[in-house]
């Protein structure tokens, strides 16, 4: 039996997962989730890490290994890193067993992953720096508009004659919104727009990683965001060699860190199984 933990460290929130893995059952003990809001995140991820831990019960000495992800590479007390792309398929294949892509909506990118069955990594491709695919450009929207982030998504199901932003770029994209404010175009028809605009750049995104059917696992903070997941169903039904559909779970937000823990359990087993555990980190 091995005991197992991820920490995903991502630009506005920390999460933790511990996992038990026994003779290959995967079982999810506990979790945590703290946003940074100008806190050290570092200090985040030890107060999110012990907090799971008391919730199930365990100590850090009960802990086999533990996975970071993000930007958790300097957390002094991890044994091992994964990059996120690896971790967000791992996590979204535990998540949705048959996906055969994951699309990670974070809060400053958007990243298009074709994975197998086993959640390894066979191409993937990100969004430019430019933040207008990303949650934080949403968020900097809703806070114009005066509405709460959580909001967005029920509001753009209630769109009648969206109104799209032209712009890639997060700044002028926000220039477009004061102009539709200014002309008088309805809350939900700009958020629709902005929602069709992102999807757009996505399903590109996920065609150009050599996507053609099956499933794809939308994880990251987005993930339940109703609005984005039902522009992005519009935008990929539009293009022609696409057959796909489009899921995501309550748990996404978690599938970095329930990847990190999973692939630091099976590199802890490897190990263990090599006699080789003094080169886990």
């Amino acid at each position: 039996m091995t005991i197992a933990a991820g920490i995903d460290v991502g630009t506005g929130v920390v999460k933790a997962a511990i996992f038990r893995a026994d003779n290959g059952k995967e079982e999810w003990l506990s979790r945590s989730i703290l946003r940074i809001r100008q806190r050290d995140p570092m200090q985040l991820a030890a107060e999110g890490y012990d907090q799971a831990l008391e919730d199930v019960g365990l100590t850090r000495e009960d802990v086999d290994y533990v996975a970071t992800t993000g930007e958790g590479e300097a957390i002094p007390f991890h044994t091992g890193h994964f990059y996120s792309m690896t971790t967000h398929a791992r996590g979204a294949i535990y998540l949705s067993p048959k996906a055969t892509a994951t699309l990670d909506c974070g809060a400053l990118h958007g990243r298009a992953i074709l994975n197998d069955e086993r959640g390894k990594v066979i191409n993937y491709k990100m969004t430019s720096q430019c933040a207008s695919g990303s949650g934080q450009f949403l968020e900097n929207i809703a806070r114009y508009l005066g509405i709460a982030q959580e909001d967005i998504g029920t509001l753009s199901l209630d769109a009648d004659d969206p109104e799209v932003v032209s712009s890639i770029c997060a700044v002028l994209a926000e220039t477009d919104v004061i102009n539709m404010v200014s002309r008088g175009i309805s809350t939900p028809n700009i958020v629709k727009g902005i929602h069709l605009s992102m999807a757009s750049r996505l399903a590109r995104l996920l065609k150009s990683i050599g996507l053609k059917d099956g499933t794809v696992m939308v994880t990251g903070g987005l993930a339940i965001d109703k609005g984005l997941l039902a522009a992005l169903e519009e935008e990929l039904a539009k293009m022609k060699g696409l057959e796909v559909v489009v899921t995501s779970h309550e748990d996404a937000i978690y599938a970095g860190a329930i990847g990190a823990a999973l692939w630091g359990a099976f590199r802890h087993n490897k190990l263990a199984k090599l006699g080789a555990l003094d080169m886990a980190s």
